[in-house]
């Protein structure tokens, strides 16, 4: 992005520090405290936290370039972080009361999040009590709640929903032992017989077509007459992006010094590796251009208040997956030539080659189902509900 973003100017500032704990980030398993103090410190843990309570509602574009630069630095880090942040946005969807709950007394709490329905649930008077080991919630050990999903029965129909409930009442299993993203804590989250009161309770449908109970709370916002899930899931595309960007310089600075072991011969001077940069540098371009439309195009609707139709709605997720497709091969072009020294693992090149791979590695990610989810919107066909 050319346009003005204060919040990257102050986080180019600190990300020297990141890259230097990336490794320490690995050895514990999750995100070091001292990135979430720093990334608290510069604000951006209130990217989309309400005005009302001191945030910052940023547009879309500008908090994606920052989870960019980010996930060149340490991607578990941007991984982890950026999903604290991007729960915010759901937040502000549930109800004042929780709202206020949440961020009265301390706007800086943040929330992880394990929305596929693992859990188990039983409806009582006010509410539900909820059960389940909740998996893969990234950045959990940081977190002051967790949003957790269920398919909640109405009308014999299974509603898929959210819940949110307090760090006091649930337990985080270490169990992230991982090949990729490995400093993420994205652990297992134990919840055993909690209630959590409806107003902590909300149908995801609702958030994705403006008819949440807050849908009236800022009627001058910007970001919050939007759909929830282009939000929440804004940061797998801008980390494979960053991470993708980040490769090309390695390579380009290991290339022009490289030497082969055996003959001596300056690899720089062969035509493959002069190849191999060109067509991943010029793809990631491209991932970068159609990404920023993409991006772009959330922060107009945003701005207009306007919600978009199905195919607009398919096309902006599946643009995301094709576009870590894309940052994947050209990260992958590269490290295949990289050479055996590059196989340490306090060497970059083979996280950042681990860490974009892991990116294409999420439900939302994955290209072979957002394929058949924007071919059959381009066909005519009725969305395949077996396909999220």
């Amino acid at each position: 992005m050319t346009t003005n973003n204060p919040m990257l100017e102050k986080l180019h500032e600190i990300l020297p520090a990141i890259r230097a704990n990336a490794l320490k980030a690995e050895e514990i398993r999750m995100i070091p405290q001292e990135n979430v103090d720093m990334l608290h410190g510069i604000g951006l843990n209130r990217a989309f936290l309400p005005k009302a309570y001191g945030g910052l509602e940023m547009s879309l574009p500008e908090f994606t370039d920052c989870i960019a630069a980010l996930a060149g630095a340490c991607c578990s880090t941007a991984w982890g972080y950026s999903l604290l942040c991007t729960h915010n946005h759901q937040i502000a969807m549930f109800s004042k009361e929780t709202q206020d709950e949440i961020w009265g007394e301390n706007p800086n709490v943040v929330a992880s999040s394990s929305i596929a329905p693992f859990g188990r649930y039983e409806e009582t008077d006010g509410g539900i009590v909820f059960t389940g080991d909740m998996k893969w919630s990234s950045g959990v050990d940081h977190a002051d709640w967790i949003l957790v999903g269920l398919n909640r029965m109405a009308n014999d129909e299974k509603i898929y929903s959210f819940a949110i409930i307090p760090k006091a009442e649930f337990t985080i299993i270490d169990d992230w032992y991982a090949a990729g993203m490995c400093g993420s804590g994205t652990k297992t989250a134990r919840i055993e017989g909690v209630f959590v009161p409806e107003r902590r309770i909300q149908a995801a449908k609702d958030m994705m077509e403006g008819r949440h109970i807050s849908r009236d709370l800022y009627p001058e916002s910007n970001i919050y007459h939007t759909p929830y899930r282009p939000y929440f899931a804004c940061g797998f595309a801008a980390m494979s992006l960053g991470v993708a960007e980040r490769m090309i310089a390695v390579y380009k600075d290991i290339t022009q010094n490289r030497v082969r072991a055996y003959t001596g011969a300056k690899v720089a001077g062969s035509v493959a590796p002069v190849l191999r940069i060109a067509e991943s540098y010029q793809q990631v371009c491209a991932a970068r251009a159609y990404l920023e439309k993409t991006w772009n195009e959330h922060k107009e609707y945003g701005e207009r208040h306007q919600y978009p139709d199905r195919y607009t709605l398919a096309h902006w997720r599946t643009n995301q997956a094709y576009a870590i497709k894309m940052c994947v091969e050209a990260v992958n072009r590269l490290w295949a030539v990289m050479g055996g020294s590059n196989w340490y693992n306090e060497r970059e090149g083979q996280r950042l080659w681990r860490e974009s791979n892991m990116t294409a590695a999420h439900a939302y990610t994955d290209y072979d189902v957002c394929a058949q989810i924007i071919g059959r919107e381009l066909l005519g066909m009725e969305p395949d509900p077996s396909l999220l």
